[in-house]
């Protein structure tokens, strides 16, 4: 099976290879996330779109291995960095990492800024952590990080607390901290859900700017298909834990192969059409608690499904060079073990 390995490197950036994450609840073990296997090349932005619950946010801790202690653990599969596999590392390696290799900015800043210490003193503790500079230095990077996200007073901003700042300035320092020590990878989770739209177009425009100038690739998670379209080279499609489709962002919008990813699609108002109503996608992800152990996890949701999907569960297959589908619609996505 591809699965998508990227030109222009003959190694990806970021290796995942059948990444299982298992959640204790009430004693039992749940998967969240399902065997996923994808890769992110040097230089992209790589989009992983679907609904809330479906294994997104999940994937991306796992990758950062930040899930919470003695709920949430990697059960199978492997993260590679550079052909590193982080799962080997301990967590004082993993700390080395973290914000220097690999940097995470989360939907909601005023969470993940502390509020009791300076905007200065937070870009700094990051710099500090990753490399030797003096004081005097942190101070004028941290001034020209801030100008760099289009932050204007930033001399006066280092001064200030988290509460002084509107959502997209807040936005802003964040991705300040982020890339104030140049990684190779970032992964953005929701990074502008909780903005104004305006707001909203600034900080993607921002993103893309800055993974130009810094040569980095993205993971941008997101539920918004018309972010993808604006920002991604490629898209990864996730349901219920699942990667259900992945390609290039023009290949999905033009000829989307799985169910999910047409309604999802078919579920965006267009300037061209006078719908009186949107389509929507009837009924809901599946709890953790409630995932169908056997057959296709989007069945009951699914206006195509037939008797099979019940009972058979598909596997992600290549359809074409690049364009991946979990889908019994498609000769490729049927297990080899069972006959048709």
């Amino acid at each position: 099976m591809n699965h998508y390995v990227h030109s222009g490197a003959k190694t990806p950036l970021l290796e995942v290879k059948t990444l299982q994450t298992s959640f204790k609840i009430d004693g039992s073990q749940y998967h969240a996330v399902n065997g996923v296997s994808f890769s992110v090349g040097r230089k992209k932005i790589v989009g992983v779109v679907g609904e809330s619950g479906c294994g997104k946010s999940v994937m991306s801790l796992s990758i950062m291995k930040l899930l919470p202690k003695g709920i949430g653990e990697i059960t199978n599969g492997e993260v590679k960095f550079e052909g590193r596999n982080l799962e080997n590392l301990s967590e004082k390696e993993m700390n080395k990492i973290r914000g220097k290799e690999i940097s995470m900015i989360f939907q909601e800043p005023m969470t993940s800024l502390n509020p009791v210490f300076t905007i200065g003193f937070q870009i700094q503790e990051t710099m500090f952590n990753h490399m030797k500079i003096s004081k005097k230095e942190a101070k004028s990077k941290s001034i020209a990080l801030l100008k760099s996200v289009g932050i204007s007073r930033p001399e006066k901003i280092i001064d200030e607390y988290p509460h002084q700042l509107s959502g997209g300035m807040r936005q802003r320092v964040m991705i300040a901290i982020a890339i104030a020590c140049q990684p190779k990878l970032l992964i953005a989770d929701e990074p502008t859900t909780a903005l104004d739209v305006t707001v909203q177009a600034q900080i993607l425009e921002l993103l893309k700017e800055i993974q130009e100038t810094n040569e980095m690739s993205i993971i941008l998670i997101t539920h918004d298909l018309g972010v993808v379209a604006e920002t991604c080279d490629e898209v990864i499609v996730m349901y219920a834990g699942n990667i259900v489709e992945q390609t290039d962002v023009e290949t999905l919008f033009y000829h989307p192969k799985h169910p999910y990813t047409q309604l999802l699609l078919g579920s965006i108002p267009k300037l061209d059409e006078k719908e009186e109503r949107l389509a929507t996608i009837k009924g809901i992800v599946p709890s953790l608690k409630n995932m169908p152990e056997h057959g296709c996890r989007f069945v009951d949701r699914c206006p195509q499904a037939k008797e099979e999907c019940k009972h058979i569960t598909p596997q992600l297959g290549s359809l074409s060079d690049g364009h991946d589908v979990s889908c019994l619609l498609y000769e490729q996505s049927y297990p080899k073990e069972s006959v048709r």
